[in-house]
């Protein structure tokens, strides 16, 4: 692979973000949004997992008792 110069670099970075589709506001909002709900929801699913297999554990743990 040929080496490319500093400004040849330069010149095909600024080429190559020009071609970029960026996201209109109204896309980026519902995306975080999206984003957050997916995030509390998956966040409330470990905790319920994590309460009930903690129970169990102890539950067992205890039956020798």
């Amino acid at each position: 692979m040929a080496k490319t110069n500093p400004m040849e670099f330069i010149q095909q970075v600024k080429a190559e973000t020009k071609k970029v589709v960026w996201p209109s506001r109204k896309e980026t909002t519902v995306s975080v949004i999206a984003v957050f709900i997916m995030v509390t929801l998956a966040s409330l699913f470990l905790f319920f997992a994590d309460q009930i297999i903690a129970f169990l554990i102890n539950f067992i743990l205890n039956l020798g008792n």
